[in-house]
């Protein structure tokens, strides 16, 4: 008995080292293979080859255009059913947004430069305006971006020169205002010279004239925006800016207020139309005033910081909430804020030394920006717009700075400076 229990115990113990002998090749084959993850994590993530965390190329669209137009330069970026349209001073340019093939292209005639674009497109139509030789802007046209095809031009007079130039600040801050606007199958030009300051609609599809709107006394309008049954328009009304907001179908005058009835904003200001749907304007690139829309004010809200080494709008609105990307100097900072109240509801970080910003982007509930750097690598951020909740992507290979981010059933479209030979690119989640 006392030889079995012997034998018993040793078989037993026999089988207890095995197994710890077991259990230990395990634990140092599962360190071992950590370490390896976490090497491969280390070098490869950076370089955007680690699943799950990448953005990869899917196209980069191609442009006839002979050199790049200055980064600083007015145009616009719109999305037609399947087909993704970048305009600008050489001219318009349309790109499938699944492939990045190039569908059409337009240009002014007898080499005119395009000087002012819509925000927007109403059915799938924008107005531009286009320089005749020798200066001015004062042709307009209406451009069908389901095939590049010009509906229709009419000369307007010389109206338009100073308001077109007007237009590069207002694109540089971002926003829907401008010189020229559309919506519910009319378009909207401001006239500040050569007669009555004015505001005209006409039919988007024809150019047969609908009404005119005069501006109160003493005023000139400077842009204009749209917003269902809204149309804005920001005046210089002496020596102070005001807000004006007109019926878009008859033209009829709802209601005026000054931009800050207990600071002011003095005439020659630059105001941006940051949203006209709720009411949020930009004043000098800096502090951000709300209004209702019978055009009580709401709050002012100051993001501080700078614009500098940005690259797109660094103010945006979605969902009753305005996004701000500022530059605190070494580190940049996104920050959230509640349009009814003012207040800021969360705020991160991001950039450092090196590092440019840009394509700020909110809808959905999501918020996106882009910090691009040379040496360090481009990098998506993504954050939740409620709490700031953020993920990060890096890019494996990001064509040029983005300005604009435009998403796309399951891409993201990247808006390049310049509206050169790149315009766009398009990337998608690894």
């Amino acid at each position: 008995m006392a030889g079995r229990d012997d034998e018993q115990q040793s078989g037993g113990a026999a089988r207890s080292t095995g197994w710890r002998g077991w259990l230990g090749c395990l634990t140092a084959v599962g360190v071992l293979l950590a370490i390896v993850g976490g090497i491969a994590w280390a070098f490869l993530r950076p370089l955007g080859y680690w699943p799950g965390s990448s953005m990869t190329t899917a196209w980069v669209a191609r442009s006839t255009a002979d050199e790049a137009t200055p980064t600083d330069t007015a145009d616009r970026t719109w999305v037609a059913g399947d087909t993704v349209v970048r305009g600008g001073p050489g001219g318009v340019r349309a790109f499938h947004a699944a492939s990045g093939a190039k569908r059409w292209e337009y240009t002014p005639p007898r080499l005119n430069d395009i000087c002012a674009l819509s925000p927007t497109a109403d059915d799938a139509v924008v107005l531009i305006a286009y320089s005749r030789r020798g200066g001015g802007c004062a042709t307009i046209a209406a451009l069908d971006l389901g095939d590049g095809r010009e509906l229709w031009h009419a000369a307007r007079g010389p109206a338009l020169d100073a308001l077109a130039d007007r237009d590069l600040d207002r694109v540089r801050e971002g926003g829907v205002g401008g010189a020229l606007a559309v919506a519910d199958g009319l378009g909207f030009v401001l006239e500040a010279g050569g007669g009555t300051p004015a505001v005209r609609a006409l039919e988007l599809g024809t150019g047969v004239p609908r009404w005119t709107a005069a501006v109160p006394k003493d005023c000139v309008p400077v842009s204009v925006a749209t917003a269902p049954k809204r149309l804005l328009t920001v005046l210089t009304c002496g020596g102070e800016m005001k807000l004006a907001a007109f019926e878009p179908a008859a033209g009829t005058a709802r209601w005026t207020v000054p931009l800050d009835a207990r600071r002011g904003v003095t005439a020659g200001t630059s105001v941006a139309v940051v949203s006209a749907e709720p009411i949020v304007l930009r004043v000098d690139g800096g502090d951000v005033l709300a209004f209702g829309p019978d055009g009580r004010p709401g709050p002012r809200i100051e993001p501080g910081g700078t614009p500098s080494r940005m690259y797109g709008a660094d103010v945006v609105v979605s969902d009753g909430r305005l996004f701000a990307l500022t530059d605190g100097g070494r580190w940049g900072r996104l920050a959230g804020y509640d349009l009814a109240s003012g207040d800021e509801l969360w705020r991160t970080d991001i950039g450092g030394a090196g590092y440019a910003l840009g394509g700020l982007h909110a809808a959905a509930g999501r918020v996106m920006a882009m910090r691009t750097s040379t040496k360090s690598g481009d990098i998506l951020h993504t954050f939740d717009a409620a709490t700031g909740d953020e993920e990060e992507r890096v890019f494996r290979d990001l064509a040029a700075p983005a300005q604009e981010l435009v998403p796309y059933r399951d891409l993201l479209i990247a808006v390049h400076p310049g509206n050169g030979k790149r315009p766009l690119s398009a990337y998608e989640r690894w």
